[in-house]
């Protein structure tokens, strides 16, 4: 519900701020006073267009500001942490219009564009006037409308949940159908490189052995020569007794060292030191003759370790610079050729789930479409006893079941076989025409409020303004008029501009808009009144411009047959 508006700068209004209540609040004044404001301003709130005439005349800019309950607000605050905003219950809800003509608007302190003013509000306040409905004017509230009404959104929603299931489906399938020359070649491709690299019958570190067996192989003399020189010159040339090698050197200066030791024993350590030292130099130069006895040069086999790199090489140009990075780029490609090659067995998949859902659907919407012309007719006929209670007695309801378009492949639309329309008829012998072509304003006011009492428990929580919806009625109507509002109100919060003095003593809030002039210009005032005040008001209602006891007495007694209001 709206707890409070603030207008500051729209038309005539300079300030006015009105707090509401639950229930029915009504705003009452003469011809001209500025009671159509309040209207205009919740227009702006709920997302219309901003006239740059709206702007009073020397004022920068026009505000409209309000503090929504959100938590009485039917499904508001699922809506606004869709979209990032807090869960506050207090929604403070701020739009502006310069008079250069630019709009801006702040939604719980953060600035969004206007058309989250027409998604988050749009659909929960509604405004009646005598030109249009906003809501019932449009047919693709008409079904959901009918469906609560009859109780039958769990089985809408069962559909609309099937057909978003199917429609997710038959795109997979459409994407896979439509990708699959793609993935015949792709498949080919991997198959290729997968069949490639298991020719080549790799295995991890073998490109850098062979590296090593060709370095070897091409410098197979040099290793043996200088091999065999380290080797003489550790442990000396068995030929040549004066030429010692490293290995007799350090065995003379270890015994040396070792005869010192019986006399110092401080060179002991260092004794052991070097007959450690000659046990490695002997077995260092064992090792290097026996490395270069072994060393051979081998054409055929450098041939075969050249052709074998050069193909490995031309792998590793392809899929990687190592072995390990080669048999890993296979083992990949081999998974997204078998990926590929399931694909035809996942469409077959898809189309068999097509088709079991595709049934159910059709099921599922045929259970509805039955329901649905149940409700129609006991809708039909509810919303007759309503229009007749308020004095249209050949006003009529029809609700059209036209086929709904279906995609194709689909048994039905996203909300079913059919999209309900409300269709209206004022007169005997007229057809039933859509409602947004409904013909005066004033049938078309209490269609409106015939049909939002019907349907006030199927679409609870929501703002329903009503423009004059007593135009054109009196007497006992009138009074008809003001109980259907007063029921309406135990489900909504109403806001009802008037003239008739038995809507307004049925009233929780009453305001009274009025117009002065002052430094030259209009000035229109909002006032919330009290008892006394609102005596004086219903008095002027009942009898015009000149109250007497009579009028006060009449109005005191419209305030006390209600007493909740």
């Amino acid at each position: 519900m709206i707890e409070s508006l603030r207008i500051h700068n729209l038309a005539v209004v300079a300030d006015a701020e009105l707090e509401f209540g639950p229930g029915l609040n009504v705003v009452t004044g003469e011809t001209g006073a500025g009671k159509s404001l309040v209207l205009g301003a919740l227009e702006l709130l709920a997302g219309q267009r901003a006239a740059v005439e709206r702007v009073r005349q020397g004022a920068d800019e026009a505000v409209v500001e309000a503090v929504f309950d959100a938590s009485r607000l039917s499904g508001l605050r699922e809506s606004l942490a869709a979209r990032g905003f807090p869960e506050d219950d207090a929604l403070v809800v701020r739009r502006s219009i310069s008079a250069a003509g630019r709009s801006r608007v702040q939604l719980a302190g953060q600035l969004a564009p206007v058309s989250a003013l027409a998604e988050l509000l749009g659909e929960r306040i509604e405004i009646a006037s005598q030109h249009e409905s906003q809501g019932l004017r449009r047919p693709e509230v008409h079904g959901r409308l009918l469906d609560a009404f009859g109780g039958l959104l769990s089985k809408r929603g069962a559909v609309e949940s099937e057909h978003a299931a199917l429609r997710e489906v038959a795109e997979a399938i459409a994407r896979l159908r439509g990708e699959a020359e793609e993935r015949a070649r792709r498949r080919d491709y991997l198959d290729f490189q997968v069949r490639e690299i298991d020719e080549a019958q790799l295995h991890p570190g073998e490109l850098e052995e062979l590296a090593g067996e060709r370095s070897r192989l091409l410098h197979a003399e040099r290793l043996r020569g200088d091999a065999g020189a380290a080797a003489t010159a550790l442990g000396g040339d068995p030929a040549l007794s004066d030429a010692p090698g490293a290995a007799d050197l350090v065995a003379e200066a270890a015994r040396r060292i070792g005869e010192l030791a019986e006399i110092d024993p401080g060179l002991r350590e260092l004794a052991a030191r070097l007959a450690g030292a000659h046990a490695d130099v002997s077995d260092a130069a064992a090792e290097l003759e026996r490395y270069a006895e072994g060393v051979e040069g081998d054409p055929a086999r450098l041939a075969e370790v050249e052709e074998r790199l050069a193909k490995l090489e031309r792998l590793a140009r392809k899929y990687g610079a190592s072995a390990d990075e080669i048999l890993g780029f296979r083992d990949r490609a081999a998974a997204e050729r078998d990926e590929i090659e399931g694909a035809d067995a996942r469409l077959a998949e898809l189309e068999a789930e097509r088709e079991s859902l595709a049934s159910s659907l059709a099921k599922r919407a045929k259970a509805l479409s039955s329901a649905r012309r149940r409700v129609a007719r006991d809708l039909a006929s509810a919303a007759g006893d309503a229009l007749r209670e308020l004095a249209l007695p050949h006003g009529e309801l029809a609700v059209d079941l036209s086929p709904a378009a279906a995609p194709e492949g689909f048994p039905c639309g996203p909300t079913g076989a059919e999209t309900p329309h409300f269709l209206f008829r004022a007169n005997p012998g007229e057809e039933p025409r859509p409602i947004r072509k409904v013909a005066s304003g004033g049938e078309l006011s209490r269609l409106f409020l015939a049909l939002r009492n019907v349907l006030r428990r199927a679409d609870s929580g929501m703002v329903l303004v009503f423009d004059e919806v007593d135009a054109g009625v009196g007497g006992r109507v009138a009074e008809r008029v003001g109980r259907a509002l007063a029921e309406l109100a135990g489900e909504h919060q109403i806001l009802c501009i008037t003239h008739l003095p038995q809507i307004a003593a049925r009233a929780e809030v009453h305001f009274r808009v009025s117009k002065a002039e002052s430094g030259g210009r209009a000035h229109t005032r909002v006032a919330r009144l009290d008892r006394e005040a609102r005596i004086e008001e219903i008095a002027r209602m009942a009898g015009g411009e000149r109250v007497t006891a009579a009028t006060r007495r009449h109005a005191r007694e419209l305030l006390d047959a209600h007493p909740s209001a």
